[in-house]
């Protein structure tokens, strides 16, 4: 059975982070912010933002084999950072999310994976649910979901590669919370979640860990997100994993 895990959220506990946010002082949210709270419950898992971009795509022509690359912010950055440098020609196809937490990625999987025919999917997430992006999260409801896309994807005919968290020491949106040994322990379930249902395993994190749990400056800015020389260093290895995947989908 598929499971799926998110927290309760509701628009009086925006409404409250926002009246509270900024000076100790609690201020009254401005319209615009009460507008972009509402458009953002509206649609939470944001099945709107490829909408468009779904609809125009045609199914994959004969002996194409396409991978849809899915993800939160670090999948979304390929396209913003030369992508097309990495993956010249290559039949790849990008539904990151800025931001997503595992279950906003597991509502809107079929739509963003499944209906676009893939041969491969590459799943990316985990990190959001780990900084309380939608609330607080538990490595089962991380866990729950990942394994849920799995299983969807498999069930439908497309070869899974899951990827390793990518290392960082603390996330500049939400200070304070010490998210390395809770990465590696996620990565460690993903390792070995893989090999037990033949999934690929693409691991981000051994190759641009610095040692301590973190990303050096030479690869990422903010120590989170991946700049043009993490992602060089992560091309090469999406591009063996996919291969080793479409491999087994044969």
């Amino acid at each position: 059975m598929l499971k799926c895990s998110w927290p309760r959220v509701g628009l009086p506990v925006l409404l409250l982070i926002a009246a509270t946010a900024g000076d100790a002082a609690a201020q009254t949210p401005s319209a615009e912010q009460v507008q972009a709270m509402q458009r953002q419950l509206a649609d939470w898992p944001q099945l709107a933002r490829y909408r468009d971009e779904n609809a125009a795509l045609a199914a994959p022509a004969p002996g194409q084999r396409r991978v849809v690359f899915f993800g939160d912010s670090i999948t979304e950055g390929w396209g913003k950072t030369g992508s097309e440098t990495f993956f010249p020609g290559k039949p790849y196809v990008n539904r990151g999310i800025s931001g997503q937490t595992t279950p906003q990625m597991l509502v809107r999987f079929r739509q963003d994976v499944i209906d676009l025919k893939p041969a491969v999917v590459v799943i990316l997430a985990g990190t959001n649910d780990l900084a309380g992006n939608t609330g607080p999260a538990t490595p089962q409801m991380i866990q729950d979901n990942l394994a849920s896309m799995a299983q969807l994807a498999r069930a439908n005919g497309i070869a899974v590669v899951l990827a390793s968290v990518l290392p960082a020491s603390d996330y500049p949106w939400k200070t304070g919370l010490q998210p390395a040994p809770k990465i590696r322990a996620l990565n460690d379930w993903i390792r070995q979640y893989a090999q037990r249902t033949g999934a690929v395993y693409l691991d981000y994190y051994g190759a641009l860990d610095n040692g301590q749990g973190g990303l050096d400056a030479k690869v990422s800015g903010d120590g989170v997100h991946p700049n043009a020389a993490g992602y060089a260093v992560m091309a090469p290895l999406a591009l063996a994993a996919v291969e080793r995947a479409l491999r087994q989908a044969r």
